[in-house]
């Protein structure tokens, strides 16, 4: 008998591979017969012949499916920003709007872009806080679920997901109308669309003037780095956040992280009982998957 690490029993029987992931204390039995090699869960009699998800990747496929429907319950809405063992939420700055005009964006990659989605709904010129529901998970560590933009003190009865700019909600599901903006740097932002224009011409002169450096590398690590040692109670690699302001006008943005990263995300108004919008949430994350 010898103890050898994990690669080197692989090795020996890939069959140990299809059992990484089962949960501490399963008993198992091994067997060879002329079907091959594999494992039997002696609890259930269930036999092991593939690969056992991690519970991370169980609950990121069941994410996938929940995320970017037309409308979830306000309960669903009520649970993301209350309190619990699961659940803290964070203020993570306040957002400039001199436009009114909202855009949903990954700020690395499209803020600024044509792939940026601008928002039909305007909301009055302001400025406003935007809270954060963190999510305390056991099987994915802190992560972000949820991004809310408050624009009233005034708790939503109601929600209706966000349509972009020239559509309205009729147009729900009408091929090429697409009701969600696309992450491929794991962040996610609240952005004026006069902030967004502000931003494109900054990192064009910025980047002339970097050549070969990296966006994020270069210039939003070091700013993230230190939002983190501010609030480092709820941030680390997979949950940051960052109020940016641009370098010209002093305008802000909220950064974010995404979830459990890239993919595609929707924008959901909050009404109040006479129908007046007073939040704008964006839904990473179903917390009871997690």
């Amino acid at each position: 008998m010898a103890i050898v690490d994990f690669n080197t029993l692989a090795n020996i029987e890939p069959a140990v591979v299809d059992v990484f992931y089962m949960p501490m204390g399963s008993d198992l039995e091994f067997r060879s017969d002329k079907t091959g090699t594999y494992f039997v869960d002696t609890r259930t009699g269930k036999e092991i012949r593939e690969p056992v998800k991690h519970p991370a990747q169980i609950a990121f496929e069941k994410n996938l499916k929940f995320l970017n429907q037309e409308i979830y319950p306000p309960e669903f809405f009520r649970m993301l920003f209350t309190e619990s063992t699961k659940i803290r939420v964070i203020r993570a700055g306040e957002a400039d709007f001199p436009t009114g005009e909202v855009v949903l964006a990954d700020p690395i990659t499209y803020l600024g872009t044509r792939y940026e989605t601008v928002l039909h709904k305007k909301i009055p010129a302001g400025s406003y806080p935007v809270e954060l529901s963190v999510c305390l998970s056991r099987v994915a560590g802190l992560r972000i679920a949820a991004a809310r933009l408050l624009l009233s003190e005034t708790p939503a009865v109601s929600y209706e997901v966000a349509m972009p700019k020239g559509k309205e909600r009729a147009d729900f599901g009408v091929p090429g109308v697409f009701t969600f903006f696309g992450v491929d740097a794991g962040l996610a932002c609240f952005a004026d669309s006069a902030l967004s224009e502000e931003n494109r011409i900054f990192f064009e002169q910025w980047e002339k003037e970097n050549p070969g450096k990296n966006k994020y590398l270069d210039y939003f690590a070091a700013l993230f780095k230190e939002s983190c040692q501010a609030h480092p109670e709820f941030q680390n690699q997979g949950t940051g956040f960052l109020e940016w302001k641009l370098p010209k006008s002093g305008n802000r943005a909220v950064l974010f992280s995404s979830g459990m990263g890239d993919g595609i995300y929707s924008g959901y108004w909050g009404l109040d009982a006479d129908g007046k919008t007073v939040s704008l949430t964006v839904v990473f994350m179903n917390p009871e998957y997690f």
